[in-house]
C-alpha cells in the first residue's frame, strides 16, 4: 500500500507564483507525457564539454577518482556509447555485468553491443589507478513519462561525483503503466515528493509502486491571485522568470523544498524522487539547488536544467502543432526552459539572501551538519 504524507506549501503565494501556476497547468494540459521516450538527446554531446556525466563511485570513501568526464549513452539500436577522459591514467577497463567489454587509455569512446536486456544497463569504468565510476544512461525509459531521469552523475568543483541511481527527477506520474510501476519497484523507488498544487494532484494523481512513501510538497501553494494569461511571447517569458523567483523566495516554496532537503540530508536518500507536471520548472529548481549545494559548477547545473528541452522536445512540439501559429508563439516560452529562467532564480538568491550559502540555511533550513550529511550521502571520490 502506498503511504501518503502531506507537508509544506499549504498557504497562498505572491502574484509571480500565481503566474507560474498558469504556466505549469498549461504545460500539463497542452504537453502531456508521451507514450514513448523521445529520440536520442542532443544534450549528451554538449555535456562532455562540462565534465557533467553519469557516475557512481564503485569504491567507498574519499579515494581520488581520476575521471574528469565520463558518460554512457544508450542508442536506439540497443548499443551503448561509453566515453571518458582520465588525465594521467594509462589504462581504463569498461566492465558490464561482471566482465570487461572494452578498454582504452586516458581517453576513449567505445560502442558496446550485444548486452542482455536490463531495466538499466550499468557500466563500471575501472582506471589503472584511483577510484572507479559506475555509469548508466541518465534517462529512465518509461512508457508513461518523457522526463524521468537520474538527478546525479555530475562532477563537482573539487573532483568528486554525485552518485547515480540514488535521486531521480521526473514529470507527472499519472500515466505510468503497470510495466512502468514494476520497473520502478525493481529500481528501488522508495519516496515520491510531489511538488504540484492540490488541483494538479487531484486532476492527475500519481501512480506509484506499492510501498512507495508519498509526500505532497506544494511549491506554489493554492492561494494564487487572479492573473491574466500572457498575450505576447515576451510576456510569457517574463512570467517564467518571475515564477522562478517565486520558487526561491515564496513561503510555500521554501517550506516545500526544505522538506525535501531535510529528508535527503537526514535519512537514506536511496530511491528518492521529486517531480512536478512537466519536470522542468519546480523540479528544475529542486535539482539546481541540490547540485549547487553539492558543489557542482554552475555551468553543469545549467546543462542539467536545459536538458528538459531535449527530453520534452517531441511532446512540446506536438502540443504547439495543435495550436494556431500565433497562439503557439505566445505559449512556447512556457513550454521551454531557457538560461534566463534559471539565471533569474540564482539572481533572486543573491537579491534575497546575499549568497547561496545563506539561501541553504535560511530557505532550505540546512545547517552545517546537515550539509555535511547531504554531501556524505550523495558524493563519492
Amino acid at each position: 500500500m502506498t503511504t501518503h504524507t502531506t507537508r509544506a506549501g499549504a498557504t497562498g503565494t505572491a502574484g509571480t507564483a500565481g503566474a507560474l501556476v498558469a504556466a505549469a497547468l498549461l504545460t500539463g494540459l497542452a504537453a502531456p507525457a508521451a507514450t514513448a521516450a523521445p529520440a536520442h538527446h542532443a544534450h549528451h554531446a554538449h555535456q562532455a564539454d562540462h565534465g557533467a556525466h553519469g557516475a557512481h563511485g564503485a569504491q567507498a570513501g574519499r579515494q581520488h577518482i581520476p575521471f574528469t568526464a565520463a558518460e554512457v549513452e544508450a542508442r536506439d539500436d540497443g548499443s551503448y556509447r561509453v566515453t571518458w577522459t582520465a588525465p594521467g591514467v594509462r589504462h581504463v577497463a569498461v566492465r558490464a555485468n561482471g566482465r570487461t567489454v572494452a578498454s582504452g587509455g586516458s581517453s576513449g569512446a567505445v560502442t558496446v553491443r550485444g548486452l542482455p536486456a536490463a531495466d538499466r544497463q550499468w557500466f563500471d569504468l575501472v582506471p589503472g589507478r584511483g577510484g572507479s565510476l559506475r555509469l548508466a544512461d541518465r534517462l529512465i525509459e518509461l512508457d508513461g513519462t518523457v522526463n524521468f531521469r537520474d538527478a546525479g552523475g555530475y562532477r563537482t568543483r573539487d573532483g568528486r561525483w554525485v552518485k547515480m541511481g540514488v535521486v531521480y527527477r521526473s514529470d507527472s506520474l499519472d500515466k505510468l503503466t503497470g510495466a512502468d510501476l514494476a520497473k520502478l519497484k525493481r529500481l528501488g523507488l522508495s519516496v515520491d515528493y510531489d511538488l504540484r498544487t492540490t488541483s494538479e494532484r487531484t486532476d492527475a494523481p500519481d501512480r506509484l509502486p506499492e510501498g512507495t512513501r508519498y509526500v505532497a510538497a506544494n511549491v506554489l501553494g493554492d492561494g494564487s491571485p487572479v492573473f491574466s494569461m500572457p498575450k505576447t511571447a515576451d510576456e510569457a517569458a517574463r512570467l517564467m522568470t518571475d515564477g522562478e523567483k517565486a520558487m526561491v523566495s515564496g513561503a510555500p516554496a521554501k517550506a516545500a523544498y526544505s522538506s525535501v532537503f531535510a529528508d535527503l540530508a537526514d535519512g537514506d536518500p536511496d530511491g528518492t524522487l521529486y517531480h512536478c507536471t512537466a519536470g522542468k520548472d519546480r523540479t528544475g529548481w529542486a535539482s539546481a539547488a541540490l547540485l549547487t549545494a553539492l558543489g557542482v559548477p554552475r555551468e553543469t547545473v545549467m546543462v542539467d536544467y536545459l536538458a528538459s528541452n531535449d527530453y520534452r522536445a517531441e511532446a512540446n512540439a506536438a502540443a504547439l502543432a495543435a495550436l494556431p501559429p500565433a497562439q503557439a508563439a505566445v505559449y512556447k516560452p512556457m513550454l521551454d526552459v531557457r538560461p534566463e529562467y534559471l539565471d533569474s532564480g540564482f539572481e533572486e538568491v543573491e537579491r534575497e539572501y546575499g549568497s547561496f550559502a545563506a539561501y541553504e540555511k535560511q530557505a532550505l533550513g540546512l545547517d552545517a551538519r546537515e550539509l555535511r550529511e547531504l554531501r556524505a550521502g550523495l558524493l563519492v571520490g
